[in-house]
């Protein structure tokens, strides 16, 4: 595979974006987010993403012109609308938001309807821990897990991301879907002709199946069966019945270049440490836990490989496979 500079990555994303139709500054926020995952190793939501966000924008089910509005506020609360958007620029708005609030007020919501994918969860946290304060992030997406004792799929993988800075060094960041494997990894298994363990998905008529093409066609099993399910439904009403978005069966799927404008949404939950125990107290106590953490030699704190990852990749840059660079290339010609 060849290797770019991220520089150049970035530059092929924005200009393929707006070629397909995004405004400025929504191809430059989205490159923005999905240069970051490919240079943190999450290629899934990196550039491969790119011709599937241009196709959906040419087809009209995200829509290129779209700027983000206030729709509703209350005191630490705010509804940002996407208007139909890609969803980063109205996250960024949110996020925003959320940490202006805060900052007034110990703690605000953001909540963002009318949107589309919204890539990795985490990255919209960054602005969190750089102005000192915890996040948490939340999303639903197109229907792929069924709820607990059900067949059909219903919810999304719904991922959840948290950020928690500290005194010195990287904020430990968390991120996670609620599906016991990533849906990439059965599209994976399905190319090479490979069988999928138990436990990870559901065929079309509901059945346990180690078939991964039959499992694309089905449902993916959520994390912890009963308990992940719950979880995922915990996601969905956050950032569905808060914010007025389309529930996970009600949006056509990310991978087909046709369907409807998803509308799904986030919500992003920021909280000022200062306001409660304070924060040095905050900052000690997270010390404290990481320290413990660390006298057992096989912990790894969450967030520390993405970001050698991350760093490597800005010295050296990042492997592209050669028909994806190709295709972002003709993209963004």
């Amino acid at each position: 595979m060849p290797t770019m500079p991220l520089a150049e990555v970035h530059d092929l994303a924005r200009r393929a974006l707006e070629r397909a139709g995004a405004s400025e500054a929504m191809a430059l926020t989205t490159a923005d987010a999905l240069a970051d995952a490919e240079a943190q190793g999450l290629s899934s939501h990196g550039m491969a993403r790119v011709p599937q966000y241009a196709t959906h924008l040419r087809n009209g089910r995200a829509v290129g012109a779209a700027v983000p509005v206030i729709a509703r506020e209350k005191g630490g609360a705010v509804l940002v609308d996407a208007r139909e958007g890609l969803a980063f620029p109205a996250c960024r708005l949110a996020v925003d938001e959320a940490i202006r609030r805060a900052r007034a007020l110990g703690v605000a919501f953001a909540g963002v309807a009318n949107s589309h994918h919204f890539g990795v969860a985490a990255w919209h946290l960054q602005p969190v821990a750089a102005a000192g304060m915890v996040g948490l992030a939340f999303g639903n997406s197109p229907s792929a897990m069924p709820a607990a004792g059900g067949k059909r799929a219903l919810f999304g993988t719904n991922p959840i991301a948290a950020v928690f800075p500290r005194r010195h060094g990287e904020p430990l960041t968390i991120d996670l879907s609620l599906s016991e494997v990533a849906r990439g990894k059965i599209m994976v298994a399905a190319k090479a002709g490979n069988p999928i363990p138990e436990g990870w998905a559901l065929d079309r008529h509901g059945n346990p199946t180690t078939d991964a093409k039959a499992a694309l066609e089905g449902s993916m099993l959520p994390m912890g069966g009963t308990k992940g399910a719950m979880l995922a439904l915990v996601v969905e009403l956050l950032v569905t019945a808060l914010t007025g978005a389309a529930l996970g069966f009600e949006a056509s799927s990310f991978f087909v270049a046709e369907g409807n404008r998803p509308r799904i949404g986030q919500a992003f939950l920021v909280i000022d440490p200062g306001a409660l125990a304070g924060d040095d107290v905050y900052l000690e106590r997270v010390e404290t836990l990481i320290a413990a953490m660390l006298e057992d030699a096989g912990v790894r704190l969450p967030g520390a490989r993405r970001t050698a990852r991350a760093a490597k990749a800005h010295a050296d840059g990042v492997e592209i496979p050669q028909a994806l660079a190709d295709q972002l290339r003709a993209l963004a010609s």
